[in-house]
């Protein structure tokens, strides 16, 4: 394989590991706190509401959108890293 290669293997294998990542976070904090946790985060109340039906409807969303802003910036960092940035 050539060193080309070997660079945008890596450059895969960094990418690919931070989308396991945050795709990891997003279902914990989708599935986990709207769905699993539901019942021990209800005696938390936010904005008047209970915190795990605000996780259900609101806050996965908003975790999803700074995900999307992290990955951004993960990805700018790496293509700077690997020489892929224009």
């Amino acid at each position: 394989m050539s060193e080309k290669q070997k660079h945008a293997t890596a450059y895969w294998k960094k990418n690919l590991s931070y989308l396991i990542i945050l795709l990891t976070i997003w279902f914990l904090v989708s599935y986990g706190a709207g769905i699993l946790f539901k019942e021990e985060l209800n005696n938390i109340k936010l904005g008047g509401f209970k915190l795990g039906f605000w996780f259900a409807q609101q806050g996965s969303i908003y975790v999803f959108v700074i995900l999307i802003f992290v990955y951004v910036r993960l990805m700018n960092k790496l293509d700077k890293k690997f020489g892929f940035d224009e």
